[in-house]
């Protein structure tokens, strides 16, 4: 496998997670040495808090705020190790993958450490043993069935051998999983393929 740029990392990737903490947390401490030097830089110059800098700062410490939360979400989710990734590449065969997302919904959130899709099958792999499989399940189908792709099957598994015993199977039966589907390119996305756009709206709606 060759080594990727820590900064060039896209979502769905394997090392998606810790690149974007270092990413986040550069970013907010920038945020937070702007209002904290006009704060400092006023304090200087005035000899006391209760100036015009001091109001800026405090505002300007909104933006780093948000980047904080932002940055607590990231430290929450766990990234994969480098042996799992690899333990599931060997099985990538043609199918389309991402890796390392949290799939997001109102009620809740399950961390999905690998997807593989294949004509109208989806299968992912949780090493969540308390994910609710069944909710994250239909939650995916619905998404996908609101952005026009019908007839799809999700399934999330918690054995990380059965999912990759069902990779296997995927790859084998893949020009029969195909078989029938139509498919109008995206406007938006037209270089992509059915799977793949498939897999960009559930990124979409991950972490």
């Amino acid at each position: 496998m060759q080594r990727q740029n820590i900064k060039n990392v896209q979502k769905g990737k394997f090392g998606y997670l810790k690149a974007q903490r270092k990413k986040q947390m550069l970013l907010t401490a920038i945020l937070y040495a702007a209002p904290l030097l006009l704060f400092f830089t006023g304090l200087w110059q005035t000899g006391t808090r209760k100036n015009l800098f001091t109001m800026i700062a405090i505002v300007g410490c909104l933006p780093a705020c948000k980047w904080t939360v932002n940055l607590v979400m990231l430290f929450l989710q766990k990234p994969i190790s480098k042996e799992l990734y690899e333990t599931i590449q060997k099985h990538e065969g043609t199918l389309v993958t991402a890796y390392e997302m949290t799939v997001t919904a109102y009620e809740k959130n399950t961390p999905i450490a690998a997807i593989a899709i294949c004509g109208n099958e989806v299968i992912g792999y949780t090493q969540d043993e308390k994910a609710d499989t069944a909710f994250v399940e239909k939650h995916i189908t619905n998404i996908l069935q609101k952005n026009h792709f019908y007839g799809v099957h999700v399934k999330i598994i918690k054995d990380l051998k059965k999912f990759t015993e069902r990779m296997d199977q995927l790859n084998k039966r893949s020009e029969e999983l195909k078989k029938g589907i139509k498919f109008v390119p995206d406007e938006t996305y037209p270089d992509l393929s059915r799977e793949e756009l498939m897999c960009h709206t559930i990124l979409a709606i991950s972490l």
